[in-house]
């Protein structure tokens, strides 16, 4: 019977696993573009920048994700902004995560040897080509470890967004759980599912962790 159940209920779940990806992916892109101008922001020495991007990165740091996801689906209508649920969902998740790569690629930055930036200044380089040509390149290998660990998390949260009735995985879930009454079955899968999204990323994320370390070990010899 619960194999009966299993193969009943996993197409519905791999549907919405396709919806959890997406969101997944819709989020990354968006968080990591502005995280990445808010990480260029908050280092600038320009407080007219730097002062409104720690501003923004402690507040939306400070606020619950699904705070952020009711806010934007529930009270920006009133506004007169019209988003659909899958459209505030990868909102909401990319701007809650985008504080969270802000401070990954800040601390990418500033691990750059100053003397780095001194040697382009002197060869007469301006400060936009020394970030895009000398900083960034560096900065991003240096954040990929946890922009790899972020981009798990993020993963795992998406299912946030059920809260809003977007049919990702955890809501088809909760929803065939409610039809059937077969919580233990519907939720093992639902388990096994979002491990099976996961593990790859983490596999990866730690033979990045390892090829960098190594790296590090063989310039410090």
């Amino acid at each position: 019977m619960i194999l009966a159940d299993v193969f009943s209920f996993l197409p519905i779940l791999l549907k919405a696993a396709i919806v959890t990806i997406e969101v997944t992916v819709g989020s990354l892109l968006l968080s990591t573009l502005l995280g990445l101008v808010l990480a260029i922001m908050k280092v600038s020495p320009t407080q007219l920048l730097s002062v409104p991007a720690s501003v923004f990165i402690n507040v939306i740091r400070g606020l619950p994700i699904i705070v952020q996801l009711f806010y934007i689906y529930f009270v920006l209508p009133g506004m007169g902004i019209q988003l659909t649920a899958f459209q505030a969902g990868i909102i909401g998740l990319g701007i809650a995560y985008s504080a969270y790569q802000a401070e990954n690629f800040r601390a990418g930055i500033q691990a750059i040897d100053p003397g780095q930036i001194e040697a382009a200044k002197s060869i007469g380089m301006k400060g936009p080509l020394i970030m895009r040509r000398v900083i960034l390149p560096q900065a991003i290998r240096i954040t990929l470890p946890p922009y790899g660990n972020t981009t798990v998390m993020m993963l795992k949260d998406s299912s946030l967004v059920s809260t809003i009735t977007v049919a990702e995985m955890t809501r088809a879930g909760q929803l065939l759980a409610a039809s059937t009454f077969e919580n233990m079955t519907v939720y093992t899968l639902v388990a096994l599912l979002y491990l099976a999204l996961s593990l790859p990323l983490i596999f990866g994320v730690n033979r990045l962790e390892k090829h960098f370390g190594q790296g590090n070990r063989r310039r410090d010899k």
